[in-house]
C-alpha cells in the first residue's frame, strides 16, 4: 500500500464531506467504504486501494443522497473558508460561489483532483478515460471557473 490508512481515511473523509457537507455522516460513509475494502481483498493486492475507495465512497454518498436528500456544503464551508489564512474572506466567497456554479461533474473532478489530491493516473481510471482525456477535462473546468471569476 502506498499511503498509509491514516492518509487514504483522511482523503475519503473530505471528499464525503464534500460531497454530504455533514460530517457525522461523512464520517459513516468513510467508515463504510473502508469496511468494503477490507472484506474485498482484491484491489488490495492489485494496488488499487485509493481508486476503490473514491469509487465506493462516492457511490455510498449517491445513495445517501437520494435516500435522505442531503444537500451539498453550503453556508458551513463559507464560513470554514472565511476563517482560514492567506485569502481575504471576499475573495474565498467569491470563489466558493464560482464554483458552485459550475456543473457538478466539473466541482466533483475539481474536489477530487485538487481537494483530495488524487493522481491524475488514479483519477483517469476511477473515471474510465484517458489520462489525456482527464487533463481536458480539468482544464476545461478550470476554464470555466476563471470565466465565472472574471
Amino acid at each position: 500500500m502506498s499511503m498509509d490508512e491514516k492518509t487514504l481515511y483522511d482523503k475519503i473523509y473530505r471528499y464525503c464531506y464534500y460531497r454530504l457537507g455533514q460530517a457525522e455522516l461523512a464520517e459513516d460513509i468513510t467508515q463504510e467504504a473502508f469496511l468494503r475494502m477490507w472484506e474485498d481483498r482484491g484491489y488490495r493486492e492489485q494496488g488499487k486501494v485509493l481508486q476503490y475507495l473514491y469509487t465506493t465512497a462516492r457511490h455510498l454518498c449517491i445513495d445517501e443522497y437520494r435516500r435522505c436528500k442531503a444537500k451539498p456544503l453550503t453556508e458551513e464551508l463559507g464560513e470554514r473558508l472565511a476563517a482560514e489564512p492567506g485569502l481575504e474572506p471576499e475573495l474565498r466567497l467569491g470563489l466558493w460561489q464560482a464554483f458552485q456554479t459550475l456543473p457538478e461533474e466539473d466541482r466533483e473532478l475539481l474536489a477530487l483532483r485538487y481537494g483530495s489530491e488524487v493522481p491524475v493516473g488514479d483519477l483517469a481510471k476511477m473515471l474510465g478515460i484517458s489520462r489525456f482525456a482527464l487533463r481536458r477535462r480539468i482544464t476545461s473546468a478550470l476554464t470555466r471557473l476563471r470565466t465565472q471569476l472574471s
